[in-house]
């Protein structure tokens, strides 16, 4: 069918080509503003507690204290002299190792700070406050930089790569503009989505390398099939366009819906953020699939012969691969323990992979960002839990209209601060008794405005007559594990402070935590769900029980082998980066996207051998299988590993841990699963590696010996 519908599209080219430019047209503005309504929200366990607490917030005016201000563009001195202008205690100003300044507002009234903002802003100086909502934006910020960082990197290396595969112009830009038609395609889509559902401010870098590198690889594999029909005596290009879609658009097709329902598989991880990654990832992958079965034929029939022009003297020679062939049709056993080997010692390491989502934003953002070195400064001076408060939100048994319900927030704020590891409880009991928030609360005459203004950050009369909240900052950093022991100590102690009533501990921490917890629960089910999808895509691709087997077992080895890299790379800190977990936002994403991708290349790879099964037999047809697809294979995956390599100049530490991690995926599993386990195994298993429902060798084979 695949094959009538490449000469469908090679007789009708214009009028294909044509609606596609309409398409293009139509996307490119979505695709220009795709980033206007991303967010960093929606990392939480929905029907938590914490998220109960979180969203009783709305309801108040904000935190109680003013946030820092981080000084740029001006030098320190000038900063310094300002503060002097509006009677700022020299102890409230900080000077950063950058020259930039923190000026804390302790002990500071809001109109001084407020002057001082203004007159600063007047005169040039940029103000941030150093808080996790301007962390968040600078995240944000960075995503949108990733593409105008990495891309002029990635695509001069793309194109180089393409000109070794193919070693003509016309050939190696071909793939390139039909990925970018995908991508700006799949990013117009992405816009339309952000209004109806919660879309990452990551999925614009993902979406875009996603579309860009399986674009170019798909284009890349039906470009070659065409090529060497077209090279055939005799052979036109509508009859090549038959032959290159009836075989290597079939393997694209199944390849492609691996990576899309692996990426759909993400819609288990049990949120807002998991379902806008699956979505996004999945219509992603499947516009390029509609792109590489239309739009690609299409133009491969407008050039026809043509697709040979601009030949460069780069391309690599196949002489290798037909040695690597050989060797593994010869000796599959020591091509299997050689791959074994490599893999296993990354792997022993996998085990050790710790991932977490940090609770201080900071750590996100490049070593040199001042907004960063701000968030560290005011850890110093007000404490290392102020990066990120724990909030303690109490539905209480009398309104807040009363003295009774003040008389207990004032025990339970006791409580709290004999906690050893809290160090301080902002409580509005510190500003007046009992009986006077109760009066302010009520909004009565001759009590201070200035108190009723500040109750408002920690309960909401109107709105909510019961509700209460107090901040409570750690004495540890957000993520250290004693602050993580006294939000789930704190969430315990609640219910019996108060038995029967609606409590929980808030925050970014809190929050975190429970994303942290839900992926780490939900992983096993996603993981099981993928391998599901790629044995079922390989069962049905290849007809093989076997061979879908031992892809499953494949891609679990070469799993356990990156996470073993990322351990030592990232949550270690070499190769440059600063010790961090890998990020349980992205992580997993690079292990479902390995067994994605490795779809594609397993189904390019066995196809070629069930080509030649029945003619040859297995282990002629395996060593012809990497003979002939070892180049684009490889080609193939060093492609889709420049495209991702790219990311590690992000300016975000949680784009270059994808980057490491895709690198190390693809790079292990096409060098060492495809070109060396997959044969070696073929090999082995000889007449019954395609069965029960493949292609049967004309006779029985004995494999070669370790």
């Amino acid at each position: 069918m695949l094959g009538r519908m490449g000469v469908f599209m090679g007789r009708h080219r214009w009028w294909v080509i044509g609606v596609w430019v309409l398409v293009l047209a139509a996307a490119a503005p979505l695709a220009k503003n795709v980033t206007h309504h991303l967010t960093t929200t929606g990392l939480d366990a929905p029907g938590s507690r914490a998220v109960w607490a979180d969203n009783q917030l709305a309801h108040l005016h904000g935190p109680p204290a003013a946030s820092p201000l981080l000084v740029e563009r001006v030098p320190f001195g000038r900063v310094e002299a300002w503060t002097v202008r509006f009677h700022i205690p020299t102890g409230n100003v900080r000077r950063l190792a950058d020259g930039n300044a923190v000026v804390f507002p302790t002990h500071l009234s809001a109109p001084t700070m407020h002057a001082f903002s203004a007159y600063a802003t007047r005169r040039g100086a940029k103000l941030v406050a150093v808080n996790q909502f301007s962390v968040g934006q600078r995240v944000i910020r960075d995503t949108k930089s990733t593409l105008a960082t990495s891309l002029p990197v990635a695509l001069p290396l793309l194109l180089v790569l393409l000109l070794l595969v193919f070693g003509t112009v016309v050939s190696a830009t071909l793939p390139l503009g039909v990925a970018a038609v995908g991508t700006v395609v799949a990013l117009g889509v992405i816009d339309l989505l952000e209004n109806s559902m919660t879309l990452s401010a990551y999925l614009t870098d993902i979406v875009s390398f996603l579309a860009l590198g399986v674009g170019v690889d798909y284009a890349l594999f039906i470009s070659v099939r065409y090529r060497q029909a077209l090279g055939r005596a005799g052979a036109d290009a509508v009859g090549a366009l038959g032959e290159a879609m009836g075989h290597a658009g079939r393997s694209v097709l199944f390849s492609g819906l691996a990576v899309a329902l692996a990426l759909a598989t993400l819609a288990l991880g049990g949120n807002s953020y998991w379902r806008g990654i699956a979505v996004g990832g999945a219509i992603t992958v499947a516009v390029v699939l509609v792109c590489t079965h239309t739009l690609l034929p299409a133009v491969l029939g407008a050039l026809g012969p043509r697709i040979h022009w601009g030949r460069v003297p780069l391309r690599a020679g196949a002489r290798f691969w037909e040695r690597l062939g050989r060797f593994v049709r010869r000796h599959p056993g020591w091509a299997f323990l050689a791959a074994a080997v490599l893999l296993g010692v990354p792997a022993s390491q996998g085990p050790a992979i710790r991932m977490s989502t940090p609770a201080n934003l900071a750590v996100l953002l490049p070593a040199h960002d001042p907004l960063r070195e701000a968030v560290f400064e005011a850890q110093r001076v007000l404490g290392a839990g102020s990066a990120a408060p724990v909030v303690v939100v109490m539905n209480l048994p009398d309104p807040v209209t009363t003295p009774a319900a003040w008389s207990r927030v004032q025990q339970i704020a006791a409580l709290i601060a004999h906690d050893p590891t809290v160090k301080s409880v902002e409580s509005p009991t510190a500003l007046a008794p009992p009986r006077t928030l109760a009066l302010a609360a009520r909004r009565t005459p001759g009590v201070p405005p200035a108190l009723t203004t500040a109750l408002g950050s920690f309960a909401a009369p109107a709105a909510r007559p019961h509700l209460a909240v107090l901040y409570v900052t750690s004495r540890q950093g957000p993520d250290s594990p004693a602050t993580l022991a006294l939000v789930q100590r704190l969430d315990r102690q609640l219910s019996h402070w108060l038995p029967g009533q609606s409590t929980g501990v808030g925050g970014v921490t809190a929050l975190l935590h429970g994303f942290n917890q839900l992926t780490a629960q939900r992983l096993p089910f996603i993981i099981g769900a993928v391998a599901a999808v790629a044995f079922l895509v390989l069962l049905l691709a290849t007809g093989s029980l076997w061979q879908a087997l031992l892809g499953i077992a494949f891609d679990g080895f070469v799993a356990l082998a990156t996470a073993g890299v990322m351990v030592a790379t990232v949550q270690r800190g070499s190769l440059g980066l600063l010790p961090l977990s890998p990020d349980s936002s992205i992580t997993p994403l690079v292990f479902v996207l390995l067994f994605g991708l490795s779809m594609d290349y397993e189904v390019i790879l066995l196809h070629r051998m069930e080509e030649m099964v029945a003619r040859h037999g297995t282990a002629e047809a395996a060593a012809a299988g990497v003979r002939e697809t070892g180049a684009m294979i490889t080609g193939a995956g060093m492609i889709m590993v420049a495209v991702f390599l790219a990311l590690i100049l992000s300016p975000l530490e949680i784009m270059k841990t994808l980057a490491i991690g895709m690198t190390a995926a693809i790079l292990l599993d096409t060098w060492l699963v495809r070109t060396l386990l997959v044969p070696s195994s073929t090999v082995w298993l000889g007449r019954w590696a395609f069965w029960p429902w493949g292609p049967r060798p004309p006779a029985p084979e004995r494999a070669g010996t370790l």
